[in-house]
């Protein structure tokens, strides 16, 4: 009799109970399967008669018996890791209810500032132990964000964090966000406060009317900045997130490398790593719909030229659009604009940038570069 063919690629990967009572089911074997993560302290008596070989179970709690057996025909454990504040072996992204639970308690009490923390205390201590365990999140974290994105058009909004709650230009990026979330695309950002947090709020509100967005804005102004509290910051959020639950999804990529910045809780899914530079050529890589770089300082400029690298060589394939919004901002107090032009000039992404005077024009242009 022949084997049932197995799945291929992502298709491999069992992140949940169901999916593995599913494959069970199915297959009546794990072979060469990935279970990430899956609790199967109930699952004792399936992990005793199936067969695992070339098997991977990461971070997976078992029954030792359960364990044994599965070792026994060729699997590998990687068993769970104590006392650590994140799951290195994850196969969904972040929410922000997991990063900012305890949230009551403060800030510093949230798995998110934990994490950090304790990124702060194993990088002093340069222990290659958490430097692979920082490198296994992050790749899971990568992979999660792959399956989530896959036949997706995605947006990526960049801007600076110091844009302020309760001021015309945060206002005016969440208008962007919510726009580009209703006209069919998935908005991505660094995931972080000020331009970033505004776009995700626009793509939530996408789903309800002008009124909501309107009282979101009200509400948030009373906690204008992350500084100097945290907990206040977020609550804020949490609090329009509440009265108005159930909004639009959007994407949020984070890092703790910034540990002083902390995710904004309106993406619905938070990609946050551990390293920056894996952090931002993945949110630029897979913005292929385009980017919209709102003003910003050092960190926007850094990313409109990690983008510009890919998009002078054509390195990820034709050229994306790049739509750099406020004149002045980047022909005078950083001017960007005129060395963009220069490297652009005869090359086929001269076609794909643009730049705009107002954030409401920054639509019409993404629109009209992407043919």
């Amino acid at each position: 009799m022949q084997p049932t063919p197995l799945r291929a690629g992502h298709d491999r990967e069992i992140e949940s109970l169901a999916e593995f009572d599913e494959v069970v089911s199915e297959h009546g074997s794990l072979t060469r399967f990935r279970v990430q993560s899956v609790d199967l302290t109930d699952r004792t008596d399936a992990l005793l008669r199936v067969d695992a070989s070339g098997a991977v179970f990461l971070g997976c709690p078992m029954d030792p018996r359960a364990a044994a057996r599965v070792r026994a025909t060729g699997a590998l454990v990687f068993p769970p890791i104590p006392g650590l504040p994140f799951d290195p072996y994850r196969g969904m992204l972040h929410s922000p209810d997991e990063l900012f639970a305890s949230l009551d308690a403060g800030y510093e009490a949230t798995p998110d500032a934990r994490t950090y923390t304790w990124f702060q205390q194993t990088k002093a201590d340069g222990d290659v132990f958490a430097s692979m365990l920082r490198s296994v999140h992050d790749d899971a974290v990568s992979d999660a964000l792959d399956e989530l994105l896959a036949g997706t058009r995605v947006v990526g909004v960049m801007g600076g964090h110091a844009m302020a709650r309760g001021t015309q230009a945060y206002e005016g990026a969440a208008l962007l966000g919510r726009e580009l979330a209703r006209s069919g695309l998935m908005v991505a950002t660094g995931g972080g406060p000020g331009a970033m947090e505004a776009a995700n709020l626009g793509a939530y509100a996408a789903p309800f009317d002008d009124a909501m967005l309107t009282g979101a804005l009200r509400l948030l102004a009373g906690a204008p900045s992350f500084n100097p509290s945290v907990t206040d910051w977020a609550r804020a959020a949490f609090a329009v997130r509440e009265r108005w639950p159930a909004g639009g999804p959007s994407v949020g990529i984070p890092t703790w490398f910034y540990g002083h910045e902390p995710p904004n809780p309106f993406a619905a899914h938070i990609a946050k790593y551990f390293a920056n530079a894996t952090r931002e050529d993945g949110l630029l890589a897979r913005s292929n719909a385009g980017v919209v770089f709102l003003p910003g300082a050092a960190g926007t400029v850094q990313e409109i030229f990690d983008n510009a690298t890919p998009n002078y060589y054509e390195s990820r394939g034709e050229p994306t659009p790049m739509v750099l919004v406020d004149r002045a901002h980047w022909t005078q107090r950083h001017p960007t604009w005129p060395l963009l032009q220069s490297l652009a000039r005869e090359r086929s992404m001269e076609s794909r940038i643009a730049l705009v005077d107002r954030i409401e024009d920054a639509p019409e242009a993404l629109k009209r570069l992407g043919g």
